[in-house]
């Protein structure tokens, strides 16, 4: 049975280094949740404080209202996946998903009763026999997870476990992972740096910078709606527009930028004279040649090159810009040298804080 997992002003310190600083976060029974971040942000160091693998500082761990302090990883309803996996490579499938129940003391008549109804549920009912050596890196990673669930964990732990497959498999695993995720039920805490990855598979978010949670939402609030500069940034590509803000009204605000005076939405509340950044995404900034429709804002821009990567087409413009357009099959509408003229809507930039 699934349970929720708390952190009460959780703080996490290695000598002078601050790798987590007071995150307070409730994840719900049942839910699939990611932390999103860079290398080094303390998204790993949050798993294994929630696995018990490192006692936090200061602040509080509950898994099902239950307060974990002094509880060991074994003694937790939690199961981890490492990046690695870390399978037994000279045991067979069977034997390694059923390690766990063994060590628990389960009869062998139940353990392989459990085995059976494990490698149906990740599909690979006929495997049970195989060394896992002998498996591809998709089935390894479905073995892994059968292994982990066959103690019934509350929770269960995943720390970026498809980094090592290649796209596409990367891509099949994340459906994989969901669909299971739901048929079981149990909360799942995915650790990744992979926003592709966050934003397909979870239910809510977690953007984490240098040890601080920045953002929590679902995929499409912590895309469109970013809350800092940081989230508006590593989620997504973004074009960056900054200067101070001359004019501010309820919602939107205004920057003279180097590209002249632009509007965007204004949710912290700035005031004139705030140091701020605009956001655009690419895929909202468009050349008024094409007929972007109604737009509050324009700017010009000379071309510098264009990548086509078959569904879309990435036009690079001087001054950093990117401009992101759907492959129709048209004649390109950058051509290297020339400039074009671009509008967006005031409704789709957000002007933050700079950060």
């Amino acid at each position: 049975m699934s349970q929720d997992v708390q952190l009460d002003h959780v703080t996490m310190r290695f000598g002078d280094t601050v790798a987590v600083r007071d995150v307070s976060l409730t994840i719900g029974a049942g839910e699939f949740f990611s932390f999103l971040g860079p290398s080094g942000c303390g998204k790993t160091t949050i798993l294994r404080m929630i696995s018990g693998f490192m006692e936090p500082t200061a602040g509080a761990v509950r898994i099902g209202g239950r307060d974990m302090k002094g509880i060991g990883p074994n003694k937790r309803p939690t199961a981890l996946i490492f990046q690695n996996l870390a399978l037994f490579p000279l045991m067979t499938v069977a034997d390694n998903i059923g390690f766990g129940l063994e060590v628990r003391g389960v009869p062998s008549a139940d353990r392989k009763r459990r085995v059976r109804e494990l490698l149906e549920l990740v599909a690979l009912p006929d495997t049970a026999d195989k060394r896992v050596t002998d498996l591809s890196g998709g089935q390894r990673q479905r073995i892994a997870i059968a292994r982990a669930l066959a103690v019934e964990p509350a929770v269960l732990l995943l720390d970026e476990p498809l980094s090592a497959l290649d796209l596409k498999l990367r891509q099949h695993m994340r459906a994989e992972l969901r669909d299971l995720q739901k048929r079981t039920g149990v909360t799942f805490i995915y650790i990744t740096h992979d926003q592709g990855e966050a934003l397909t598979m979870s239910d809510r978010i977690g953007v984490m910078s240098r040890g601080v949670l920045e953002q929590v939402g679902d995929g499409k609030t912590i895309y469109d709606h970013p809350e800092t500069a940081f989230v508006a940034s590593f989620v997504g590509e973004s074009n960056r527009f900054s200067g101070p803000v001359v004019e501010a009204a309820e919602g939107w605000a205004a920057l003279d930028t180097a590209f002249g005076r632009l509007r965007g939405r204004n949710p912290r509340g700035l005031a004139a004279g705030d140091r701020a950044t605009l956001f655009v995404r690419p895929e909202r900034l468009a050349p008024e040649s094409l007929g972007a429709g109604e737009t509050d804002n324009g700017l010009s821009a000379r071309v510098s090159h264009s990548d086509f990567e078959g569904a879309f087409v990435n036009a690079f413009l001087d001054g950093g810009l990117t401009v992101q357009m759907p492959h129709l099959g048209q004649e390109p509408a950058f051509v290297p040298g020339e400039t074009v003229r671009l509008g967006f809507r005031t409704a789709d930039a957000v002007v933050l804080p700079t950060g």
